[in-house]
Order: C-alpha cells, then structure tokens, then sequence
C-alpha cells in the first residue's frame, strides 16, 4: 500500500510551490553496482508502457570523482547513493500496479517503506530531503576545483613527479587540508620518508 507525506514548502515562490506538491519522490532500493544498469531500463520502460506523465523521471545522484593517472586528471562518475535510485511520480499516481512492475524488474529489490525491507507502506521523501539532495548535486556539478579520490594510509602509490619519479610507495599519513601524503619509498633497499602533494602521486589501480 503507497501512503503520501503532507509537505508544506515555505521558501518557495507560489508558482515553484504549486508545481513542487504535484510531485512526490520514491526511493528504490537496488542491487549495488546494478544503478546505471536499472536507470536505463526504467528510462525506456516509462516509455514502453507510456507512463512519462506519470513518473516524471528516474534520478541517479553522481558526484564526479578526479584523480590521476598516468601523469592525467581523469574523471569518472561515482553514485552518490550507492543502492538506491530515485524517481519522481505524479502526486496520487503510484499505483499499486506500478509498484508490482516497478519491484518485479531485475535487480530492484524494493521501494523505501516505513518497515523492515518491503514490509510495510511506501514512502515518499520529504520535501526537506528533496531539495538537500538536489542541491548537493548541483553543488558538485558547480565545483570547478579538482577533487581526489581518497587515499588510505597503507596503500601503495605511484610517484609520477619530482627526484622519485617511477618509484612506487606506502603512504604513512594523510593531510587533506594541504593536499599532502607522508609516503615511505624504498631507496637502495632502505625505506625513506618523503613528502609529497596529491598531483605528484596516481593510485595504484
């Protein structure tokens, strides 16, 4: 059974509020690693089964991830939300029809309910957590600085600038305020401590 929250936008113009209450937003619960995979299909199967006026569209939250490799930026897209995708659905049109599609369909294991699992009634989000999780995509989308996936202490990495150029080494410690890793290298067969920026190591994939 599909149960609606009230929400009541206060910050909103009336014309963006009017148009905001027209729409709720499901959460799926789905196999990770499969998000891209399932977007796509409920992309094309809202069209198979003419439903574009009833879910309005299938979101995937992604941040955009830079990191270094082979002396380049690359950028790759990481989910936001790892197992979960959202759609937006016309206010009073999840039908439980839709629902029996929707959970039926390979690799989406339910919607978010207010029980354990797929037990209990399916929520929407409120409007709150909406606009926090549009505008946390939007803020990464704006970023223009360059954002490094995380180091771990104790992994290895690659030197690709500066007098240890080619050297491989284990980062001992990690300030992400000044972008710098503590890295022992092995030297003539002795471990050397060195410093080094984030641009002067690639990850060891």
């Amino acid at each position: 059974m599909v149960t609606e929250e009230n929400v009541n936008p206060q910050n909103n113009a009336a014309s963006e509020e009017s148009q905001e209450e027209n729409t709720k937003w499901y959460v799926l619960r789905v196999v990770s690693g499969k998000e891209k995979k399932i977007k796509e299909y409920l992309d094309k199967d809202i069209i198979r089964n003419d439903w574009s006026e009833i879910i309005k569209q299938v979101f995937l939250p992604m941040e955009k991830i830079w990191y270094v490799q082979k002396g380049k930026k690359v950028m790759r897209e990481k989910n936001y939300y790892p197992g979960y995708v959202m759609i937006e659905v016309a206010k009073g049109k999840l039908t439980d029809d839709i629902v029996q599609h929707v959970s039926g369909i390979t690799n989406i294991m339910h919607f978010l309910t207010d029980g354990k699992g797929s037990k209990g009634n399916i929520i929407s989000l409120r409007r709150s957590e909406v606009n926090k999780m549009l505008g946390k995509v939007d803020e990464m989308n704006d970023q223009g600085e360059i954002i490094n996936e995380p180091f771990i202490v104790g992994e290895t990495i690659k030197i690709i600038e500066g007098p240890f150029n080619d050297f491989n080494g284990v980062i001992e410690e990690i300030n992400d305020e000044k972008k710098k890793l503590k890295v022992t290298v092995k030297i003539f067969g002795r471990s050397t401590p060195v410093e080094l920026s984030y641009v002067q190591v690639e990850k060891v994939l």
